[in-house]
């Protein structure tokens, strides 16, 4: 019997992946079956249950990811002294993780022709009212990220870009707050191009006091 690659299960649970990241989007999380997974990926019950044993870990799984690739693309900037400005930073982050403006995004997930990401994240939010374990893992994957930004404001003070007098974790707060609301303006009032997030903060940056 010929032995799977390792290139071709990583295919099919990107498959799986984002067809179930679609439906969740398009129909939320209690509307969408594994039916509706199985015949939006159009593979068998169990090639998909060879990978996930459920909705609930599908979700999870979605999640992770997403907060996985939003800490390293922070992570990355970190590196740099000083990272790149916080308009420029949280732009192309979320354009290459998320998808915004109709541009595809790093999980080339589309709902009705634009990405689906806001739309899934607004659904997260609201889930992890009612789910323990989802809660955990979005308040640990929001932990770290929250910790890649504060390396990020931490390179801006160091360079002297930044006001050193002000706790590096409450602008890590405060930039990831501006990030998760024009997230769910995505969603709730429709989509707009990364520019409009970054010509705000560009704004915000050049008050003088």
């Amino acid at each position: 019997m010929a032995r799977v690659s390792q290139e071709h299960l990583d295919a099919r649970r990107r498959q799986i992946l984002d067809g179930a990241a679609r439906c969740f989007a398009r129909n939320g999380f209690h509307a969408t079956s594994m039916q509706d997974v199985l015949k939006e990926v159009n593979l068998s019950a169990g090639a998909v249950y060879r990978y996930f044993s459920g909705k609930d870990e599908l979700i999870a799984a979605i999640v992770t990811e997403v907060l996985g690739g939003i800490r390293e693309a922070f992570e990355d900037a970190a590196r740099h002294s000083p990272p790149p400005m916080p308009d420029v930073l949280v732009g192309r982050v979320m354009t290459q993780v998320l998808g915004m403006g109709g541009e595809t995004g790093k999980y080339g997930l589309t709902w009705e022709g634009e990405t689906s990401f806001p739309r899934l994240m607004v659904q997260v939010w609201t889930e992890t009212l009612r789910d323990g374990e989802l809660s955990a893992l979005l308040r640990e994957g929001f932990g770290a990220v929250r910790d890649a930004w504060v390396k990020v404001v931490e390179g801006y003070q160091e360079a002297g870009v930044m006001r050193a007098d002000i706790p590096a974790e409450h602008v890590a707060r405060t930039l990831i707050a501006a990030a998760q609301g024009f997230a769910a303006q995505q969603a709730l009032f429709g989509t707009a191009p990364a520019e409009v997030l970054q010509d705000g903060l560009r704004a915000l940056m050049s008050v003088r006091e």
